[in-house]
């Protein structure tokens, strides 16, 4: 099992090491960008690892702050710090346009690095976005909207409430600090704009992110060329062999290796 580097982010309180996996390869770089509370071993980063080992690809991936291998206290963190970490990897670890592969936030993150990116000039432009059930604006859209007026009023006045869970055994803490960040970040509601071609990858028996959501962020993307592909029966982790061929062939098709 490789073992990972560690770079810092952050300043004063807000200093931390995040761990990075930088396996080498031809351009242009693939970089994974997780879920919420994923890491950067669960089972589609590990194949496209595998992938990019045997293709000879460039590939990155990391975890966030309180996420895997960086370890650390999960609630402390909100979206702007993930964007940061993942904005700070980028700026270490990779030279010239990347593919950003975005697992759920991480779709939403590759959004906004790409974002980022495109407003720092044509050279710092992604390659191509590959988006797995991408969960844009999730806080706002599919948290605190769904939310009973009860859980509202326990974030508000506690500041935490801790969420069970399908995915651990342990809770996860929704906290008032990430929802109010996440308020920061939101994109629906106007055009967005990559600069890159776009690949979405979409369940449709996915009960965290509902397909509508895939079909009205393509709405969203105007001016990119933008390929939508539903599973009929996929779910939200789309981690079967099906699924994980589908993840290859839309990195593959999206910004091939160079001869």
């Amino acid at each position: 099992m490789p073992q990972p580097q560690f770079l810092s982010v952050g300043e004063g309180e807000q200093r931390r090491e995040i761990a990075v996996l930088d396996e080498p390869g031809n351009g242009p770089a693939v970089v994974w960008l997780g879920g919420f509370r994923s890491d950067m071993r669960a089972t589609k980063a590990e194949a496209l690892a595998a992938w990019a080992r045997a293709k000879g690809r460039r590939f990155v991936r990391f975890d966030y702050a309180g996420h895997g291998e960086s370890g650390g206290d999960f609630a402390r963190w909100t979206l702007s710090d993930w964007l940061d970490d993942a904005l700070a990897v980028l700026e270490a670890k990779v030279e010239g346009p990347a593919v950003l592969v975005g697992s759920s936030m991480g779709g939403w993150l590759a959004l906004l690095v790409a974002r980022r990116l495109r407003k720092q000039g044509a050279a710092r432009t992604p390659a191509g976005l590959v988006l797995i059930a991408p969960a844009v604006d999730f806080s706002e859209e599919l948290m605190w909207a769904q939310m009973p007026e009860a859980i509202r009023r326990t974030i508000l006045e506690d500041g935490v409430w801790l969420r069970p869970s399908e995915y651990s055994p342990e809770p996860t803490p929704i906290t008032r600090a990430l929802i109010e960040d996440g308020r920061k970040h939101l994109m629906f509601g106007q055009p967005i704009e990559t600069g890159c071609p776009v690949h979405i990858l979409q369940g449709m028996k996915d009960p965290d992110v509902p397909y509508g959501q895939a079909l009205k962020l393509v709405e969203h993307l105007p001016h990119d060329p933008v390929v939508l592909t539903l599973i009929k029966d996929g779910d939200h982790r789309l981690s079967t062999p099906e699924d994980i061929e589908r993840l290859i062939a839309a990195v593959e098709g999206i910004a091939p290796a160079a001869d």
